[in-house]
């Protein structure tokens, strides 16, 4: 059998290196090349087009947003009537507390009024007072010692004799005071209110009276008018509230500081009568 010989061609010293130049690129790989670049292209129009008409649908977030919307709305809405209302009750209590500090305002205005016009119908009613005391006063017969004194000792005896020693003392230094002046708060030693006067005439016997005639006219232990005796201090008005004073020197007088167009004088219980009097010796 005769064998096939194949002819060997000699190869040159370079061939095993590879080649370095690009390739020819030939008809049918550009042509695939091209068909797969197409194919991505239109994947990714149409992968865009899925994205462009899912945008354009969004189902679930339009479903969404009108709930979310509504709720902001009412937390809005709830808002705006909370501080509404805050506004109001901030409102409503300054409201409140100007009203309460106008009458306390007012009840104060009406208390100090009412002082004022409790002050006036007590200074009122003692000047009336002191006024039908001075008219009972001046109307009524009286005897003053310095004219007295002038008439062959007709004073010595329309005065009865006191009944002790620490009277007689008493007595004498309220004579001795006869003819001074009458002067309200006056105690001495020339000028003379009623309470005054009675005050420095039992001092001379160690007798520590009240000053005014409201606190003398309880001083004492009271007796009745018709039991009355001379040094006795008798008094105008109730007990506690008397607004004036004077001493019982028998005969039915009394001798006093009567008022100012008087002074000290001796005057007949008669004409003005009493109200009360109390005994302190």
């Amino acid at each position: 059998m005769r064998e096939s010989l194949i002819p060997v061609v000699p190869m040159s010293h370079t061939a095993h290196i590879r080649n370095h130049r690009k390739p020819r690129r030939n008809a049918s790989t550009l042509a695939m090349r091209a068909g797969v670049a197409g194919g991505v292209l239109s994947t990714l129009a149409v992968a865009g087009a899925a994205g462009s008409a899912n945008a354009a649908e969004p189902v679930t977030q339009t479903l969404e947003l009108p709930t979310l919307t509504a709720d902001l709305a009412t937390q809005l809405a709830q808002s705006a009537d909370a501080t509404q209302q805050a506004a109001a009750n901030y409102e409503l209590q300054a409201e409140r507390d100007a009203a309460a500090a106008k009458a306390a305002k007012q009840a104060k205005a009406d208390l100090a009024d009412a002082k004022k016009k409790a002050e006036a119908k007590k200074k009122a009613e003692d000047a009336r007072k002191a006024a039908a005391f001075q008219a009972a006063s001046r109307s009524s017969t009286r005897t003053v010692l310095s004219s007295s004194a002038g008439s062959s000792g007709s004073s010595s005896s329309s005065v009865s004799a006191p009944a002790s020693g620490s009277v007689a003392t008493v007595i004498a230094f309220l004579k001795a005071q006869v003819g001074d002046a009458y002067v309200m708060g006056g105690t001495g030693p020339n000028a003379w209110d009623c309470s005054g006067l009675v005050q420095a005439a039992f001092r001379q016997v160690g007798v520590d009276l009240p000053r005014v005639s409201q606190d003398q006219s309880t001083s004492g232990t009271p007796v009745s008018l018709s039991n009355v005796q001379v040094g006795d201090i008798l008094y105008w008005g109730s007990a506690g509230s008397a607004y004036h004073v004077g001493v019982y020197i028998g005969n039915g007088q009394y001798l006093d500081a009567a008022n100012p167009s008087k002074g000290v004088v001796i005057q007949n219980l008669s004409g003005y009568p009493a109200t009360g009097a109390v005994r302190v010796l």
